[in-house]
């Protein structure tokens, strides 16, 4: 009885290929004689003028990511520059009332945030009159208390956003919340909010990264600390 005869396909013919090396070197006149069509010209090239096609696509594709690297690299460097920069301001002030809006100010110039707010609880009877330390409600303080990094995300109207000058031409919202240590330490209370806002929908998108704005809200809540 003679059996049927399983069709080879190709999937067995690349298998082959693959599992023996040498076949091409005993069949370099069949290696040369193989054509593919180009993508790019949509003419017949060999085989070996569509592989180094393919590597240069490939050597190009690397490129561009290389690239894009690079830029990010020089884009975190100026970041790191500007905090650096507010740092040094918030260091050097010897007025701990002058404190909020030297903050303030300086995240609008160095890291050209159109609109920014601060609101500080608990503070010391000293400050308890100042603008930045009133007008936050419990749910605030208990909104800011829940976060762990930033929050950032389209302008839903967040009772926080009414704090900006010109609210309602925010579409964008970071919240940083400000607490003594680090910023996901749940086990110390907020004791202020930080709220940065632009026209721009793009500007706090909920898929960036918060660590440069994690950053922010711990330098910004060890300098205002003073006014506790």
């Amino acid at each position: 009885m003679t059996l049927p005869l399983t069709p080879i396909t190709e999937d067995d013919i690349a298998q082959y290929l693959a599992n023996t090396p040498g076949f091409f070197e005993r069949q370099a006149e069949l290696l040369a004689s193989i054509t593919l069509t180009s993508p790019h010209s949509r003419r017949a090239v060999s085989l070996q003028e569509r592989q180094a096609e393919m590597l240069r696509e490939k050597i190009k594709g690397l490129e561009q990511r290389v690239m894009e690297m690079v830029r990010n690299s020089h884009e975190n460097a100026s970041i790191a520059s500007k905090i650096h920069q507010w740092s040094r301001l918030l260091l050097a002030t010897p007025d701990a009332a002058a404190l909020p809006l030297l903050l303030q100010q300086g995240l609008q110039q160095q890291f050209d945030v159109p609109q920014v707010a601060l609101r500080l609880w608990g503070v010391d009877a000293r400050h308890t009159g100042a603008a930045w330390a009133q007008g936050s409600s419990q749910d605030v303080r208990a909104f800011a208390s829940s976060l762990t990094m930033p929050f950032c995300g389209p302008n839903l109207g967040f009772e926080a956003s009414s704090w900006l000058a010109q609210a309602q031409e925010v579409r964008s919202l970071a919240l940083l919340p400000l607490r003594p240590g680090a910023l996901d330490n749940t086990e110390q209370p907020a004791f202020g909010l930080l709220v940065l806002g632009s026209p721009d929908p793009q500007r706090f998108d909920a898929t960036m990264g918060t660590d440069f704005l994690a950053r922010i809200a711990e330098l910004a809540a060890s300098a205002l600390q003073r006014l506790l």
